[in-house]
This record gives C-alpha cells, sequence and structure tokens, in this order.
C-alpha cells in the first residue's frame, strides 16, 4: 500500500536567503500517527502548510492521500482535516453550528453539554477539541495538526491527547508537530527529529529514545536580559550537565527533560525569574552543541523517517 504521506527533498526558501526547509524528506503510513518533533522554527509547520496547499515549496515533492500537492490542490484539500497552531473558529458562532455531523462530533468531543454556548465562553482546552472536531467534519483521509496543545494547561493538553488516542485507534492517519517531548512519545508511532529545515533522525519513540544522549529543555523568560543570570543559576542545579543562551532562549542539557522540568522552573521561581515557556525535546540528534560536547553523529540521517 502507498504511504498516506511522501515527502522527499522537501526544499521552502524565503526572500534574504531564508531557508526553511533544506532537504526535508519522510512518508506517513496509512492509519499511523507520525510526529515531527523539534524546537521552535526548525521548520515543521512549514512542512506542514505545504502538505495542505496554503503555500508552495521551492523544490522537491510531497504526496498525500495519492495526490500530488503541487499538481492536484483543491483534490487534496478535499482529502485532509487541518487544525492550525492558532485557533480558527468564529467564536461569536456556537459549538453547534459546526453545521453536518455536528451531534456527533460534539459528543465525541465532549462538547455536546456546551453546544449551543457562544464559543468566546469556552475554554482553550475547549476551543482545541472544536478546532479537531471541524478539522474532521468532512471525514477526511488524512488529519494535520500542527502543535495542537501549545498554550494549554495540563489537563486541557491530557484530554486533547485522549481524544487523538482515539482517532488513531480508529485508524485516521494524523501527521502532528510538536516540540513537547511527552506529546510525541504518546501519541505517535513514529518520530521524526526537526531540525533547521532538515530531519536529523527517526524511528520509534522507543528506538530514539535508546539512541539518543540526553534531552534538551528549552526555557523562555518573559525578561530575555535577565538570561545571562539565569544560566548561572541553572548551571548550579542537580542534573543539569549545561548550559548556553541561545538567541534568548536558555537551552540546559538534561538527562531526562520530564524529570528535570520541575527542578529547573523551581530554581528559577526561586531565583526571581518569571518564565514565559518551558519546553523539551531530543537533543542529541539535533546537532547543537553544548561546552565540552563532541560534535554528535545523529543516527538516521537522511532517512525516510
Amino acid at each position: 500500500m502507498a504511504p498516506a504521506i511522501e515527502v522527499r527533498d522537501l526544499h521552502k526558501s524565503y526572500p534574504k536567503g531564508v531557508e526553511a526547509l533544506r532537504g526535508i524528506t519522510f512518508s506517513v503510513e496509512a492509519g499511523e500517527v507520525y510526529a515531527l518533533l523539534g524546537p521552535n522554527g526548525a521548520g515543521k509547520s512549514t512542512t506542514v502548510r505545504i502538505l495542505t496547499t496554503l503555500t508552495a515549496a521551492s523544490s522537491g515533492s510531497a504526496i498525500v492521500a495519492g495526490l500530488d500537492v503541487a499538481r492536484e490542490p483543491a483534490k487534496v484539500r478535499s482529502r485532509i482535516g487541518y487544525v492550525a497552531q492558532s485557533s480558527g473558529v468564529d467564536v461569536y458562532a456556537t459549538g453547534r453550528e459546526a453545521r453536518s455531523r455536528s451531534a456527533e462530533l460534539l459528543a465525541a468531543f465532549r462538547l455536546d453539554d456546551a453546544a449551543d454556548r457562544l464559543v468566546r465562553t469556552y475554554s482553550g482546552g475547549m476551543k482545541r477539541r472544536l478546532d479537531v472536531a471541524l478539522g474532521l467534519i468532512h471525514r477526511p483521509e488524512v488529519l494535520f495538526l500542527d502543535e495542537p496543545t501549545t498554550g494549554l494547561d495540563p489537563e486541557s493538553r491530557a484530554a486533547l491527547w485522549e481524544e487523538v488516542g482515539r482517532l488513531a485507534r480508529g485508524g485516521l492517519t494524523i501527521l502532528l508537530t510538536t516540540h513537547y517531548l511527552e506529546e510525541a512519545d504518546r501519541l505517535a508511532r513514529r518520530v521524526g527529529i526537526v531540525d533547521r529545515g532538515q530531519i536529523v533522525a527517526s524511528g520509534t519513540p522507543e528506538e530514539l529514545k535508546g539512541s539518543l544522549r540526553g534531552d534538551l529543555v528549552r526555557i523562555d523568560l518573559t525578561d530575555r536580559g535577565a538570561v545571562a543570570r539565569a544560566t548561572a543559576v541553572l548551571a548550579e542545579l542537580e542534573g543539569v550537565l549545561s548550559v548556553l543562551d541561545d538567541a534568548g532562549t536558555l537551552c540546559a542539557r538534561v538527562e531526562h527533560g520530564a524529570r528535570s522540568i520541575p527542578a529547573i522552573v523551581g530554581g528559577l521561581e526561586r531565583g526571581g525569574f518569571t518564565i514565559a515557556e518551558v519546553t523539551d525535546v531530543y537533543l542529541q540528534a539535533t546537532g547543537h552543541r553544548f561546552p565540552g560536547d563532541e560534535a554528535p553523529a545523529p543516527p538516521g540521517r537522511g532517512g525516510r523517517g
């Protein structure tokens, strides 16, 4: 059976020589959940925008649901669902105004009790579940979820994970992008790690965790002028192997991201720093260098994913 998504040597350049994608290649089997995992600016959303026909590639090819996205964009759009990073729902509509299949989907996403309320009264998690429901209205063959849980509280994130898992068990092909290590680990059968516009490693979550040394925790402070002082605080915390300033974002290498984040947050808050966001991503595959590190030899470089 042909892959549901097949991407080969995809490039995307913008004016002034900015390269968003530098030869990204991967494939997604029908009925599979595949995650593109990487930091902000790695090229994940650009890839999704090309696959959903919202922007054109500079070169390379992309096939979705058996159709060439460049040659048959209208047919591609009829076969896919797309949930963008920002909510696209009309906040002055009601949940029920999703029209056809509304009752079925509202019930499935546990929104039926709020179906007749204005969307502007919904919580962030409810709006995201409605976004996904809208992406399924026309029974797509492939669903694209671009960072679906960014900005949600832990309870709302867990609820959306549950819904995505249910869709996956139903056999829907899903491509999701995320910078949350735990999200990719929990939802995806396979993961492609994206950095600087390329897939630098790919495999099952277990394969990647077994072959990569350490996690990268990225911390954005509300006051970027405090990064130098915060770096010194982080360097003293137990479990933090090394720290660098990546253009105003703190990057700490740790043995285990999920276990280290509470200590990092607590240490910074005790030091008087206000945190805007903390995320964890796989480290060694991205090729980021830390003081004292040897240059990594990422597994799966150039693989199809």
